[in-house]
C-alpha cells in the first residue's frame, strides 16, 4: 500500500477543509424529494405498513443517501405531518370569517361547515386518507404516533376549530340572545365527535369502499345537515 507522507496528508486535509459546504437549499430539497416520495407511498399502502425500504425504492436513493438527512421513517412522517398540515390548512379561512363577528350566528354557522365541507371533498381521496391511517396508528403504536406528531412543526385544523372557532360560535349565539339546549361543553363534545363521524365515512366511502354502496357520501350535504344541528343545539333558527 502506498504510503502517504506527512505533506501529502497535510494537503488532502487542507483541501477537506476548505471545500464548500453543502446549501441548505440542497439539503431542503433533498428532504423535500424523500417526504413526497414517502407521501406518495403512503396513499397506495396504509400508513401503518409503510417501511423505511418502501421510501428508498420510491426515491431511487441508496440507503446511506436517506440516512443523511433522516435518523428514520418517523422522522420522514413527521415532516410529512408538516407538509399535510400546510397544505390542508382552512385556518386562515376560518380566522377571517369568524374574527369579528357581525353576520347572524346561524349564517356563520353555515359558512363554518361550508369551508369544512369544500376542504374535505378538495382532499378526500390523498390528505384525508392519510390523516385517517395516521388516526388507526395512534390507535395501534399511540407512542409511536406521539413521537410523530411531536416531531410536527405546524398547527392542525382539528385544534384549531375546538380552541378557537367553536369558542367564538358560542359567543355569537350569545350576543345574539340564542339560549342553549344543553350546556356547551356537551355541544362541543358532539361538535367534535360528529365532525370525525362525517370525515370517517367520507374516507371508508370514498378510499376503501367500505359502506352501503348505495349511499353515496358527499361532504357538503352531511356538512349542511351538521350546520343545522348545531344552530338548533344553540336554540338558533334554521329559516333560509
Amino acid at each position: 500500500m502506498k504510503q502517504v507522507s506527512l505533506n501529502e496528508t497535510s494537503f488532502i486535509l487542507a483541501e477537506v477543509l476548505t471545500m464548500p459546504k453543502v446549501k441548505q437549499e440542497y439539503i431542503d430539497e433533498k428532504k423535500k424529494m424523500i417526504v413526497d416520495a414517502a407521501y406518495a407511498v403512503c396513499l397506495r399502502k396504509p400508513v401503518e405498513t409503510v417501511t423505511i425500504s418502501d421510501v428508498i425504492i420510491e426515491t431511487g436513493l441508496s440507503q446511506g443517501a436517506i440516512y443523511r438527512y433522516y435518523a428514520g421513517l418517523d422522522e420522514i412522517l413527521a415532516d410529512m405531518v408538516t407538509k399535510i398540515r400546510e397544505v390542508y390548512n382552512y385556518v386562515d379561512a376560518l380566522d377571517e370569517l369568524t374574527r369579528g363577528i357581525d353576520e347572524p350566528f346561524e349564517k356563520v354557522t353555515y359558512k363554518v361547515c361550508d369551508i369544512l365541507a369544500e376542504a374535505m371533498e378538495k382532499h378526500l381521496t390523498d390528505i384525508q386518507k392519510i390523516n385517517f391511517d395516521f388516526g388507526v396508528l395512534a390507535i395501534n403504536e399511540p407512542e409511536r404516533m406521539a413521537k410523530i406528531m411531536a416531531g410536527s412543526s405546524a398547527q392542525g385544523n382539528s385544534d384549531y376549530l375546538g380552541r378557537v372557532i367553536f369558542p367564538r360560535l358560542v359567543m355569537a349565539a350569545a350576543e345574539q340572545g340564542h339560549r342553549p339546549l344543553g350546556d356547551a361543553e356537551e355541544i362541543a363534545l358532539y361538535f367534535g365527535a360528529t365532525l370525525t363521524g362525517i370525515e370517517k365515512f367520507c374516507i371508508m366511502s370514498a378510499c376503501y369502499g367500505i359502506g352501503d354502496k348505495n349511499v353515496k357520501a358527499e361532504p357538503q350535504k352531511l356538512f349542511r345537515t351538521f350546520a343545522k344541528t348545531i344552530i338548533l343545539m344553540f336554540g338558533g333558527r334554521i329559516d333560509e
